[in-house]
């Protein structure tokens, strides 16, 4: 049991050998040098508890299947065990032991067969390619229990490679999962310079990017280089995340929770894997300070019925011959560090991957036991029939069942279904440390089931029950979006928020979404919602001010009638065609009406009321003022001698011709509202936050010809107006039209940039008070002065006034 490369630590002969290969010294020195033929053997100390597990593992479950009458009845199983004291070397050497024997020993292999038929180790993925680089060209099957390194998977490079455990693609891409899981998109990363650690890392880190998950730095170190890891410490401790995935094998692992204890560095989350996660050596007090709240992935416990006694007395009966041994004897022929494991079982029940090594073991016994099934009949040479390329090709077959009901069977890579536990650091009743079991990763379950996690069961780093929070910039709200910080990772990033008319509705959106048309974003940017419809109401102050006007301009209108019918005898209502007068007052009481049209909730029969309304009402109104202007005009001429003017425009004349103007406008308001009418419209263009609804005119030429007919009259009403106001003060009733003109066409000049540049509800305001100004602008220049000699100088309403009998003062 001292164990040597060259000479196996434990063995016994059988029918079919099985080798096994582990670390179960992880430390060694070499002897001083003699001048010798051959160089000095390595020295082993420090026993590795659980790699002699796996070494008893092995052996148990040989010592099963000798026993059984239904696997491999009537044949034999042997093993020969090796100590590779973790060192690339000694592992060499028992490879080649396996394979020639050793002369020392006069085993002497001329047989072209190797001396075992299979091979189970290292636990290491690169003794493991050590291993296979050795044996895979003897075609000697080897199948590890703990090698994960996805390198391992090339079966044109490791044709002859098996392992009883997932690689670490799947591995690897767990630890991005879980790191997603809770949100932690700003990590650290730390990985043994090795196969095992370049490898894992390069696929975590691609499965990272694909999850979003930004990486701060990324270290390696190998045992062996102490100045690299104190590298690896000046980075953790200048780096801002808080939770750290650590690729490592136990051996640097231990020299990382030296660092981190020494430099005082905890808080830190630690992500592990199966290398060293659950591995009892590292569960100490001193430890747990640094580790505590640890989550990793680890394979599932071995649930071996009937080791726990097995390896406190059959193995030191049957396995090694030591149970009869004075205490002499076992200083001389028996290790004794192997000796203080003798009575301890306690480990037992935290055994995981010891479970791969009995899957291992009873893979290869399948595999010669289908072997034995074949007879010559099936063309079997019987001569090669235990031949280990045989056994390689019967374990790419093999699937069967375990005791525990685990069903067991190869991949194309060679590899077992990936199924890990995830286990959590954390403090037992008893003060020690405790893997509890929160969760699941199945990789062979659809991919939304393979993580399965209790998160109310985890004890974070520092003992707290709250998730750490691990990100470089903070989440940004809704309403926001993020956007990159130069030169640094995508995960860092400032939160800018969203233009007015985008929303964001998640946490940390890359982009704002414009609303659509008929919606605008609320103050929080992270809601679309209607926007609000404006147009003016009669509930609006501004609306309110308006219908005043217009009621009082009606209420002037019906008052200045009731007066002139009051008084319809008199000189002054008689004169000047008091048909017209009354027709006036008619029109300008529609005018002001129709300015309610305007007011309220445009729709298709409003906006073709308001416009041809309005455009009517007000030829009506113009076409009566003309009428007046031409009946002061004619009268003048009538009063000279030998002038009969008058019988050409008499009261039926005066009529016809304002029928005949406002007919033509009526044509012009007809045609528009057949060939392209005036139509509600949503102006969504004037204002980003708010919709418009507004009249639009249809036809642009309609709406112009409208008004340009209103302007022509009202132009043509002036001239004359004009003309006649040097007329005799009792003829001045021109006067008063010719102001009243002048009013009406300075409204509307000005009306027309100011409708056009205001916006909103503002210019149907605008259109509107055009309207009233005008209308009381005819009102007050033509009928004030009227109702004022009727009210209040009733001495000048009088025929003899108005003829000229008697002078007149100027009104």
């Amino acid at each position: 049991m001292m164990g040597s490369p060259e000479f196996p630590l434990l063995s016994k002969e059988g029918d079919v050998i099985i080798g096994g290969v582990f670390s179960i010294h992880t430390k060694f020195s070499q002897p001083p040098v003699t001048f010798t033929h051959k160089p000095q053997s390595v020295v082993c100390s420090s026993v590795n508890l659980r790699a002699f597990r796996f070494a008893q593992t092995l052996i148990f479950a040989i010592d099963e299947i000798n026993r059984s009458h239904n696997l491999l009845p009537n044949v034999s199983i042997g093993y020969r065990i090796y100590d590779t004291c973790a060192t690339i070397l000694k592992s060499v050497s028992a490879a080649m032991a396996m394979i020639n024997g050793d002369e020392d020993a006069g085993e002497n292999n001329c047989t072209g067969k190797s001396l075992v038929h299979a091979v189970i180790g290292e636990s290491e993925s690169s003794l493991s390619i050590v291993l296979a680089r050795i044996t895979g060209p003897f075609k000697i099957p080897l199948i590890s229990h703990w090698a994960t390194c996805e390198c391992l998977s090339n079966r044109r490079e490791f044709p002859y490679f098996f392992r009883t455990i997932g690689s670490d693609y799947y591995q690897s891409r767990a630890l991005a999962h879980l790191v997603k899981y809770f949100g932690w998109s700003w990590v650290g990363a730390v990985r043994t310079d090795s196969d095992y650690g370049n490898s894992g890392m390069a696929i975590f880190l691609k499965a990272a990017q694909e999850e979003g998950i930004c990486v701060e730095y990324s270290e390696k170190f190998h045992r062996t280089e102490p100045e690299k890891l104190l590298k690896v410490m000046n980075v953790i401790k200048r780096g801002t995340a808080k939770v750290i995935v650590a690729f490592l094998t136990g051996l640097e692992m231990i020299q990382l929770i030296e660092q981190l204890s020494l430099q005082n560095i905890t808080g830190l989350q630690i992500i592990g894997v199966d290398g060293w996660v659950t591995a009892k050596t590292l569960a100490t007090p001193a430890s747990y300070r640094v580790l505590g709240g640890s989550l990793g992935f680890s394979g599932g416990k071995a649930n071996l019925s009937g080791f726990a006694d097995y390896v406190v007395k059959e193995f030191w009966e049957s396995a090694v011959d030591c149970a009869q041994m004075n205490v002499t004897e076992i200083q001389s022929s028996c290790s004794k560090d192997l000796m203080d494991f003798r009575h301890y079982n306690k480990d037992v029940p935290e055994l995981r991957y010891s479970g791969n090594v009995y899957k291992a073991v009873y893979a290869i016994a399948h595999s010669v036991h289908s072997l034995l099934k074949c007879t010559q009949q099936h063309g079997c040479d019987q001569d090669l029939l235990f031949d280990s390329w045989q056994v390689a090709e019967s374990l790419k077959r093999v699937n069967f069942m375990t005791k525990n009901e685990e069903h067991v069977w190869f991949d194309n890579s060679g590899a077992t279904p990936a199924r890990y536990e995830v286990v959590n650091w954390q403090l037992g009743p008893d003060g020690n440390v405790q893997f509890q079991a929160v969760g699941n990763y199945d990789a062979s379950l659809p991919a939304e089931q393979h993580l399965t996690l209790r998160p109310d069961t985890i004890v974070w780093a520092g003992g707290t029950s709250q998730v750490p929070v691990s990100v470089c910039s903070e989440s940004c709200a809704p309403g926001t979006r993020k956007a990159p910080q130069k030169g640094r990772p995508v995960c860092c990033y400032d939160c800018i928020p969203c233009a007015e008319g985008e929303v964001s509705n998640t946490t940390d959106s890359n982009n704002c979404e414009p609303c659509p048309e008929d919606y605008w974003s609320n103050a929080a940017k992270d809601k679309c919602v209607l926007k609000m419809v404006e147009f003016l109401v009669f509930t609006d102050a501004l609306g309110m001010v308006l219908v005043l006007c217009s009621l009082f301009g009606v209420a002037l209108t019906i008052f200045s009638g009731f007066l002139f019918m009051m008084c319809k005898d008199t000189p002054i209502v008689k004169a000047n065609n008091s048909e017209l007068s009354f027709l006036l007052l008619l029109s300008l009481k529609l005018c002001f009406l129709c300015s309610l049209t305007f007011i309220g909730q445009p729709s298709e029969w409003s906006c073709k009321l308001r416009h041809t309304a309005f455009g009517i009402t007000f030829v009506l109104c113009i076409s009566c003022v003309l009428g007046k202007t031409l009946v002061v005009l004619m009268a003048f001429r009538a009063t000279l001698p030998g002038s009969n003017v008058m019988k050409w425009f008499g009261p039926t004349q005066q009529r016809l011709s304002v029928l005949i103007l406002t007919l033509i406008q009526v044509i012009i308001c007809v045609l528009w509202l057949t060939i392209s009418p005036p139509f509600p419209y949503k102006n969504v263009y004037l204002y980003k936050e708010k919709i418009i609804l507004e009249c639009n005119v249809g036809s642009a030429v309609g709406f112009w010809a409208v008004l340009g007919y209103i302007g022509l009259l009202a132009v043509l009403c002036f001239v004359l107006a004009f003309l006649a106001r040097k007329l005799p003060d009792n003829f001045n009733e021109a006067k008063f039209i010719t102001f009243s003109m002048l009013i009406f066409c300075a409204v509307w000049i000005t009306f027309i940039p100011a409708y056009v540049s205001s916006p909103g509800k503002f210019t149907v305001a605008v259109e509107i008070f055009a309207i009233l100004a005008s209308s009381f602008g005819l009102l007050f220049c033509i009928f004030a002065p009227k109702c004022y000699i009727i009210i209040f100088k009733p001495e000048l309403n009088t025929k003899k006034h108005l003829m000229g009998k008697m002078p007149s003062k100027s009104l």
